[in-house]
């Protein structure tokens, strides 16, 4: 016959496990979320962050309206500088957002060999990466905007600004699952 401690016992540790596996899941859903955000506003959107009958502008389009001509316009590099935007400043911001694109199609794989091989050090790595990839995308979003303000009216935020920003809310829920879980681990395995 089984003792009422043994299955308490027993009943405590499932939980514990469930607990791990869900948090283990849920990073997982949260990561799978961003990248879909990312691939949006970066790929489907090509990186227009403001993409209006009269105005495009993200990344790798400034594009004002032509009362002249009776189009859009898309300015150059030179007409960009004119206008006293920094190219090196819109560089930066590019180079930031993509890498943090980069760091989401390799984060999944990363949590998974962490999962599979149990390692609380692991987990620390995993909150590292979530707060570069936090802090490379705000600061490459805030380097833009604050290069392009000027030109853009928060009315004027179309989608891939928008998915932006969901990445930005899934990041920080990313950081807090992650922080959870070595909370839980600290708990649940003290050695």
């Amino acid at each position: 016959m089984v003792s009422r401690e043994h299955v308490s016992t027993g009943m405590g540790l499932l939980q514990q496990r469930c607990t791990g596996q869900l948090l283990c899941a849920l990073t997982l859903l949260e990561a799978a979320g961003a990248l879909a955000l990312m691939f949006y506003a970066l790929l489907w959107e090509a990186g227009n962050l403001v993409d209006l009958p009269d105005k495009r502008i993200g990344f790798y389009n400034f594009c004002l309206w032509n009362e002249t001509d009776r189009e859009l316009q898309c300015l150059e590099y030179q007409h960009l500088q004119a206008m006293g935007i920094s190219l090196p400043g819109i560089m930066l911001a590019r180079v930031c957002v993509y890498a943090c694109l980069v760091f989401c199609l390799f984060y999944p794989i990363f949590v998974a060999h962490v999962k599979c091989t149990e390692e609380r050090q692991g987990w620390k790595v995993i909150l590292i990466i979530l707060i570069i990839k936090m802090i490379i995308l705000s600061g490459g979003l805030g380097t833009f905007l604050f290069q392009t303000s000027q030109w853009i009216h928060p009315s004027d935020f179309t989608g891939g600004f928008l998915a932006l920003l969901g990445t930005q809310v899934l990041l920080l829920l990313q950081i807090l699952t992650a922080t959870m879980y070595l909370s839980w681990a600290k708990h649940t395995h003290p050695c």
